[in-house]
């Protein structure tokens, strides 16, 4: 048997992340994918982030993992979104060279020290009982090759079991072009004990760009920004535009009288897909008061051959396709060079895991990704990190790694997922988390930075960076707030808008420098001290908003307590509470839709309710 530390059974974002931080913090670690030349493939939309989903490549990148090094290599477009709104709710957004993408991280795949990357199918996973506990010790491939290892890392993605629907046509595969995983998710409900359900996910056909008349769509253009996800310095340059088409009432019938011939709407898909990233089919049989739906248009690549058109992904058959791209303005004569479809997938709910995302039955066998119940590249890269950390510690005997809510986007989707489940594909949004003030792209290395540290994935000469930018950010933040209210200083940060005032960004960062005499700071530095101070107010209470909950998490309400009209809550929380039926503040705090201020009523009532039964 080949020994290792530390196995991986998948190569996509999850498993790139969970292999790339086990290797460098010094584990013999393997990585195992089905086809080597398609790690970190993007089988479906050629761009990382955006609200809620870059916050979560900004906290891979504190922590030192690999999407944001691949995404500053690979980028064709960057935007930063929602600027006219405040910091906590911007998100920066990156079309990638998907190609390119996939190049790179082969590349630093192979030579990442103590990695090692083997082509072939796992179809089994070995346990032995120690003390009446099942304990992980290794894989068997299709070819019967067997490995060892102390803690194994499952980030299979659409793989188990994995089926392809194209209207009434369907076939195993993986990804497009790629076979499904078999044997494998059988050997795990054997060895769990538990049965694994069906998501349903897809994606759109792709387009001859060549045949598409750009001049009738709007124009995206690229935005120059200071930085990207990593932590230094990154100029963005101009690069290429994006465009956007629209759907008509024309498209709309074409689709609604072909929905019996949808793989969705025709039976043969049982798996439930994403609420969030539905397909063409069902935002036409849902919203059917819409008079159109937009088409974002996406360079897959450099080289400019085929476009994404995100918004219109498909399980419909293909001359059906062809029917309703047609129809679309500027796509007349659009060509699809790839079918859209839907696929289907074996996962297993991730209320069986922990919140180190070790699973509860087995000691030592990791899930990640999108088969635990995530959609997206950047859910699965933030799990596949935390699963690399927590096996690396699992076998070193240490306490686990487990991020909070009220210090990271990443804790929050794992506290959501481990607690709730999932009934859909799981995506991140800002709205999830209860404290995002605190939460914010600018300051994440302030959050995160210290145990990318402390774990090894973080270089000294970073760090140090870090650190003395951390002090300036501090001495700034002091004494800009005990400053004399005419001060140029004071002004600048109580009052200018950063997002859309360069020559005050300028200003500032100028007057800065003076004070510290250093030659530069970073504008996202600015961006922090401007957040701190003007904020400040708010910060504070959401700060002791958190400690409150935390304090108060595991307060049990009465049993008498009843929900409906309790003085602050509204109609909608009263009604969640009622459906819901929760017994602590935890349980509460995870309702989808509660508010921290709801939180705060409720823990109020509670205690009152208890001094009146003294």
């Amino acid at each position: 048997m080949n020994n290792f530390d530390v196995i991986v059974v998948g190569g996509g974002n999850a498993g790139i992340e969970a292999a790339y931080s086990a290797a460098n913090m010094g584990m013999n670690t393997v990585l195992f994918t089905i086809d080597k030349s398609k790690i970190a493939v993007m089988p479906c939309n050629p761009s990382l982030g955006g609200l809620g989903k870059g916050h979560i490549i900004y906290e891979v990148s504190a922590l030192g993992g690999l999407m944001p090094k691949l995404a500053s290599k690979t980028y064709l477009q960057a935007r930063m979104l929602n600027t006219s709104k405040g910091p906590a709710v911007q998100g920066l957004r990156l079309q990638i060279d998907k190609f390119k993408y996939s190049k790179c991280a082969q590349e630093e795949l192979l030579k990442t020290k103590n990695l090692t990357i083997v082509e072939g199918m796992v179809s089994e996973v070995f346990v032995e009982v120690v003390d009446g506990r099942k304990k992980i010790t290794g894989v068997g491939c299709a070819d019967g090759v067997k490995y060892s290892a102390q803690s194994v890392i499952i980030t299979s993605g659409t793989f188990l079991n994995g089926v392809i629907h194209i209207g009434k046509t369907n076939y195993p595969s993986g990804r497009r072009d790629e076979s499904a995983a078999t044997g494998l998710t059988e050997s795990l409900e054997t060895v769990l004990g538990v049965k694994f359900g069906r998501l349903k996910t897809g994606t759109p056909p792709r387009l001859l760009r060549s045949s598409i008349n750009f001049e009738k769509l709007e124009t995206q253009e690229p935005q120059k920004l200071d930085y990207l996800y990593e932590y230094k310095h990154f100029p963005v340059t101009d690069t290429y535009s994006c465009f956007i088409a629209k759907t008509n009432q024309k498209t709309h019938k074409i689709i609604s009288d072909n929905l019996h011939q949808s793989a969705l709407y025709g039976g043969n898909i049982t798996g439930i897909g994403p609420r969030y990233c539905p397909s063409i089919e069902d935002k036409v049989a849902r919203f059917a008061d819409r008079a159109h739906h937009h088409v974002f248009v996406e360079p897959e690549g450099g080289d400019q051959t085929e476009c994404y058109p995100a918004g219109i992904s498909t399980s419909l058959p293909l001359d059906v396709q062809e029917k309703y791209v047609n129809s679309i303005e500027g796509f007349e004569n659009a060509v699809i060079t790839k079918p859209g479809y839907a696929i289907e997938y074996d996962f297993l709910q991730p209320n069986h895991l922990t919140h180190s995302l070790e699973t509860k039955e087995v000691e030592g066998l990791f899930f990640a990704g999108q088969v635990h119940g995530t959609t997206g590249y950047e859910e699965a890269a933030g799990l596949g990190i935390i699963a690399g950390i927590n096996a690396v510690l699992k076998i070193r005997g240490e306490k686990p790694f487990i991020p909070t809510r009220t210090e990271s986007y990443i804790g929050v989707m794992i506290d959501d997922l481990i607690t709730l489940g999932v009934d859909e594909p799981y995506r991140m949004f800002t709205s999830r988390a209860e404290r995002r003030l605190l939460l914010r792209q600018d300051n994440v290395f302030l959050r995160l930075m210290p145990y990318g540290k402390k774990f090894g994935l973080i270089n000294d000469e970073t760090y140090q960076e870090f650190l003395e930018e951390k002090q300036i950010i501090e001495k700034s933040v002091d004494k800009i707030m005990h400053m004399n209210s005419r001060d140029n200083l004071f002004k600048l940060f109580h009052s200018l808008d950063f997002t859309v005032n360069e020559l005050k960004k300028i200003e500032a960062k100028e007057l800065l420098c003076n004070l510290f005499a250093v030659s530069d700071i970073q504008k996202r530095t600015l961006l922090t001290i401007h957040a701190e101070v003007r904020y400040e107010g708010y910060l504070e209470k959401e700060r002791k908003e958190a400690e409150k909950t935390k304090k108060f998490l595991n307060l049990l309400f009465p049993a008498e307590m009843s929900f409906k009209g309790v003085p602050g809550l509204t109609r909608e929380i009263q009604d969640k509470l009622i459906l819901h039926k929760p017994k602590s503040v935890a349980q509460a705090q995870l309702i989808p839709g509660m508010t921290p201020a709801a939180i705060s009523i409720l823990i109020f009532q509670t205690r009152q309710q208890e001094k009146a039964s003294l």
